[in-house]
């Protein structure tokens, strides 16, 4: 069995990420053919792009068939679907994104739709059925003004108007605020109108009191402020009965307009005062969350200064390309991703990562390097757009396009974030369908009860009225989209990518978690410890052979024994040849006309060559005391040991016991190296099991045992190695992916900064969320359980019903609020 790799991109342009359904059908398709047993996601590995991973059977099918087959495969899926991140305004509350769900869902070729309050749509089209075009006006003709669209096949992370022309965020978020209200005063006419409904309001019920005055003087002041209270009330719900939607805004200017029918004017113009000024507060804070998360665009500079010789330019960041030099000057903001090659410096990477404390940051040694290799660099040594820079000039050499920066990444990724719904939104939104019809049938009845109750028909009327707008489902439409906004906004402040609702809830039911434990639970730089010559062999002999095989491989713990055995010998050692690795057991290699196994024990008992008694034991001493070992074999004949060690990060045993407090009772180490290793770290830094000696594949097998016991578990690891695991998990957590775009694809919830202390501020935070989420559910349901019996036995009128029914939805907003200002 062989394997073959393909980038993603190259099979799949159009689709933005690897989690999207299109490369579940490719993955469906290629499958089935013949010859081809396993088809999978390599999540991007530094510069390394995603990939397709193809195992296939040489005997039956060829290497140039397999990229055929995927080619044709990819490109039918292309040909068929496309896939756009349309931002838009005129989004006017969560209960609107629905109905433009909804409306989009109906248009022909729409695959899927996710609309957000904010005003996000993510959608997917058949391309056989309706084109990007078409979906566009689709989205005009629904009344939303297009600020810009995001085609993942032509411009692939590259923000675009509806013209085709490129926009800087700042100008998108000033379109929004102009179309979102397009009136005289801005985006604060709605609260102005409803302060002006307030003052006529007030004015005709105290001139009502002067009995010299006619009766008309005061019905005159209660029109104006009708005029003031209902013109938002009425231009939405006419924009909603033209598209035949009957929202609340609908009901509440019936109510209002049968109040004045009936001769209870100032009834009338309180109900409309107290709707548009709740309608309008409403707005102000879910506009607060939405500015917290457009400040993230902000972060970026507009421009940078670029080198070129002697010569230093002022350009666009939009001009800067891969092997740029640019200079940032001290106390500015880092215009572009990349490494330092001249000045040091302390950078402030607080925006991007939420660590507290600057960075230090010097020059690479190396500064004819290859870009492709920046990925594996040092964090000392890179650098990201959006942060900031300390006291001294920097001069840095580009990594990454202006696009597909960090800071573009991460910004995208929330937005995408705002579209997906949890599952409590999912709940109610499934209770609304059932409930609005319910509450319509009741008013209609209620609409009746004259013919039953020896009552005047006014009175039914009045009291219809009342009901509807006490059962209006206002509070809870709001109340989880409000606090996921705001919780994904505040953990995006503080270095937490949060993809949605969904994980933003289950990472506060947690209950175990499972850590991959290399560069997650220690320092993942494991140092080369000692080699012992076995057999008569020198030491320096020995040290070049494991240099000479380890020089081919691009495993860490080889990196680690050539720099540690190169510092030990001073000298260069010309590398093997004919590298095979054995996953998950060590390699094998021809040097100087021999062949050289490296691994540890098990890679020998596969070979059946059992170690002899003697190097089994110093192996397992060695063992015990946190080393991790490899034996080496050259042709038959075994002539060392190498240890390495790699040591618990600082902060783990601290993190781990912040863990136990919030609720996490069991969390297990999973990994590749040998038990007794593992058992060394987990009793040094708190893990309550750790389990070694596991292949990729069995730490798959280990979530899904996990959650057969624990229901819900999250896997925490860097996102590569680890995907497969994190994908079987409740929840999967990638951690250090600042300058990485392998958490982006793969995890639910990426850690920018390379702290695992980051974690228990991530779980607060969902807690806090989940328990906001639970309180809002409360409010809204609760007031309309008490208002609607009290509306029916006639002892709450419209007034103390409108009352009720604003004071829960603005109280579910702030409240929801409360979690930008949550602490770490």
């Amino acid at each position: 069995m062989k394997k073959t790799r393909i980038n993603l991109d190259i099979l799949l342009p159009e689709v933005p990420g690897e989690r999207d359904e299109c490369v579940v059908r490719i993955i469906k398709s290629l499958e089935y053919k013949r010859g081809i047993e396993k088809v999978h996601v390599l999540p991007e590995d530094g510069n390394k792009k995603v990939q397709l991973c193809f195992h296939y059977d040489p005997s039956i099918i060829s290497i140039n068939k397999v990229e055929q087959l995927a080619k044709q495969a990819g490109a039918e899926i292309t040909e068929h679907y496309g896939h756009l991140l349309i931002e838009t305004s005129g989004v006017r509350h969560p209960r609107h994104a629905r109905i433009i769900e909804a409306q989009l869902r109906k248009q022909k070729g729409v695959q899927n739709v996710s609309v957000s309050g904010t005003g996000f749509i993510e959608l997917e089209f058949n391309k056989e059925n309706t084109s990007q075009e078409k979906v566009i006006e689709q989205v005009k003709r629904i009344g939303l003004h297009i600020n810009n669209v995001e085609d993942f096949h032509a411009h692939k992370h590259e923000s675009v108007s509806k013209n085709g022309h490129t926009h800087d965020e700042h100008e998108h978020e000033t379109q929004a605020h102009e179309h979102s209200h397009g009136s005289m005063f801005g985006e604060k006419t709605e609260l102005i109108f409803a302060i002006i409904c307030g003052t006529f309001l007030a004015l005709g019920f105290g001139l009502s009191f002067i009995e010299s005055l006619s009766k008309y003087i005061s019905i005159s002041c209660y029109i104006a402020a009708y005029f003031f209270g209902g013109f938002y009330t009425t231009k939405e719900a006419v924009e909603g009965i033209s598209k035949g939607e009957f929202e609340i805004d609908f009901l509440m200017l019936v109510a209002a307009i049968g109040a004045a029918a009936l001769g209870q004017w100032a009834e009338g113009a309180l109900l409309l005062f107290l709707f548009s000024l709740g309608h309008s507060l409403e707005h102000y804070a879910m506009e607060k969350a939405k500015k917290s998360i457009a400040a993230l665009t902000e972060l970026a500079p507009k421009t940078a200064l670029l080198k070129n010789g002697n010569d230093i330019k002022e350009v666009k960041i939009e001009a800067l390309k891969q092997g740029d030099i640019i200079v940032v000057k001290p106390n500015s903001k880092i215009a572009a991703d990349g490494f330092v090659v001249k000045g040091t410096s302390s950078v402030n990477q607080a925006p991007i990562t939420g660590e507290s404390v600057p960075v230090d940051k010097m020059p690479v040694e190396d500064l004819s390097m290859d870009i492709s290799k920046a990925g594996k660099l040092d964090a000392k040594y890179k650098v990201f757009a959006g942060s900031i820079n300390g006291s001294e000039n920097l001069e840095i050499k580009v990594t990454r396009a202006a696009a597909d920066s960090t800071i573009s990444r991460l910004v995208k990724m929330v937005n995408e974030a705002q579209t997906q719904k949890s599952p409590t939104q999912n709940f109610t939104d499934k209770l609304e369908k059932y409930y609005v019809p319910s509450v319509l049938i009741l008013v209609v009845i209620f609409l009746f009860a004259f013919i039953v109750i020896d009552e005047p028909f006014s009175a039914s009327f009045y009291r219809a009225m009342a009901v509807l707008v006490a059962a209006s489902p206002c509070a809870l439409a709001i109340s989880t989209p409000s606090a996921v906004l705001s919780g994904v906004a505040r953990a995006a402040r503080g270095g937490v990518l949060i993809k949605g609702g969904k994980p933003l809830e289950e990472l506060g039911s947690l209950t175990a978690i499972a850590f991959d434990k290399t560069g997650t639970l220690t320092e993942g730089k494991p140092k080369l410890a000692s080699a012992y010559p076995l057999n008569g062999i020198k030491e320096e002999e020995l040290l070049e052979i494991i240099i000479a095989v380890e020089k081919l491989s691009d495993h860490p713990l080889a990196a680690a024994i050539v720099k540690g055995g190169a510092e030990k010998l001073k000298k260069d050692v010309p590398a093997a040849s004919n590298l095979n690795a054995l996953q998950g057991r060590g390699v094998k290699a021809e040097y100087n006309n021999s062949t050289i196994h490296i691994g540890n024990k098990e890679l020998f008992s596969e070979k059946n060559n059992q170690l002899p008694d003697d190097i089994k034991k110093q192996v397992e001493d060695l063992e015990s005391k946190g080393n991790t070992t490899m034996v080496v074999q050259q042709n038959e004949k075994f002539i060392g040991i190498v240890t390495l060690m790699d040591v618990a990060r600082k902060d783990a045993k601290e993190t781990l016991a912040q863990l136990n407090k919030e609720g996490i009772r069991k969390m297990i180490m999973l990994t590749g190296d040998n038990q007794k290793v593992a058992e060394t770290i987990a009793k040094e830094i708190g893990i309550t099991d750790a389990w070694g000696n596991l292949m990729p594949e069995q730490k798959v097998e280990a979530i899904e045992k996990l959650k057969s016991s624990e229901k819900k578990v999250a896997m925490v690891g860097d996102g590569v190695n680890d995907a497969p695991a994190m994908a079987k998990s409740t929840v999967g957590i990638a951690m250090g992916v600042a300058g990485s775009d392998v958490a982006l694809e793969t995890a639910d919830i990426a850690l920018m900064a390379d702290q695992l202390s980051n974690l228990p501020f991530a779980i607060g935070l969902s807690k806090k969320a989940k328990s906001i989420i639970k309180q809002n559910l409360v409010i809204s349901l609760g007031m309309v359980v008490i208002l609607i019996p009290l509306t029916i036995l006639g002892i709450a009128h419209i007034g103390p019903a409108v009352i009720g029914h604003e004071g829960s939805t603005l109280i579910v907003v702030f409240n929801a609020l409360r979690l930008l200002a949550y602490k770490k």
